[in-house]
């Protein structure tokens, strides 16, 4: 029986193809049906659904991103607001941020709120090589956002930017990750995607522990939206009541899975498979 509904939106750039794929896990997650435009899933005795918030459409495709269009900031906070004066929120998770304006917004809402389990992603640099995000939103995320967060989830260029050094390998990311956390966040993972090693360690750090967790680099180029995904995979199990711990965990295997069924479109760097746990086998 599904008895209970849990939302979890999404603030982020208007991206469907992330926006609404990570509850097929190895949860045995199923899709129950789709209303406009957002599949909810079930999980007994729980029911998902997400909403999205956008803050920016986006122009882009495999190679590049040509054109960014920003929402006015009222206009997410009228978004935020609509959901949470009407339905309980169990997670939240931050994407493209696209100026400091909508950062400071979105961040006066989320504490107004008091919405819980905030994972921000602090999304800079495409996967293209497309520089997202202007110094002033930067500095907005450090200020405004980062002090709400339940975990920030920076990969390697990430955490430099928003610590203005840089991160060569691990025994610096865990310096970096002891320095994150004094900017506000409860905890840090800095993924381990963008150092020269062999496998991939991913490091969180809560404040006072650290864990790692090791996985094999897949060789493909079917990464796109790779961190979006494991950052909204982490809020959706800290919606299920995951530790945080468990939480990375999981999300770290579900996106493992969905690099490795990769979709091959386009000639750049091509979508993961967000629905590789439940597709039919052929």
């Amino acid at each position: 029986m599904l008895r209970d509904f849990r939302i979890h939106p999404l603030l982020a750039t208007s991206d469907a193809a992330r926006a609404r794929a990570w509850y097929a896990d190895k949860l045995g997650l199923e899709p129950v049906f789709e209303r406009e435009g957002q599949l909810v899933y079930s999980v007994p005795p729980t029911m998902f659904t997400v909403y999205r918030t956008p803050s920016a459409g986006t122009a882009q495709n495999t190679v590049a991103v040509t054109g960014i269009h920003e929402v006015p900031a009222a206009f997410v906070v009228a978004q935020i607001d609509a959901v949470a004066d009407d339905i309980a929120i169990d997670a939240v998770k931050t994407g493209m941020l696209a100026s400091a304006e909508i950062v400071d917004a979105v961040a006066s809402a989320i504490a107004r709120w008091k919405l819980p389990n905030l994972v921000v992603d602090p999304v800079m640099v495409a996967k293209s090589g497309d520089v997202l995000l202007t110094e002033p939103a930067v500095e907005a995320i450090r200020r405004s956002l980062l002090p709400l967060a339940a975990v920030l989830t920076p990969n390697r260029p990430e955490a430099e930017r928003l610590l203005g050094h840089s991160v060569s390998n691990r025994d610096e990311a865990r310096d970096a990750a002891r320095r994150l956390v004094d900017l506000g966040p409860r905890a840090v993972v800095v993924k381990g995607g963008h150092f020269d090693e062999a496998d991939i360690v991913d490091l969180l750090y809560d404040g006072s522990t650290f864990h790692e967790f090791r996985h094999p680099r897949l060789q493909t180029r079917h990464t796109h939206g790779t961190g979006c995904t494991f950052a909204a995979a982490i809020a959706a199990f800290l919606a299920l009541g995951l530790s945080l711990p468990d939480a990375v965990h999981r999300a770290i295997e579900y996106v493992e899975g969905a690099i490795a069924h990769g979709l091959d479109i386009g000639s750049g760097q091509g979508p993961l498979d967000h629905f590789w746990a439940v597709r039919p086998a052929e």
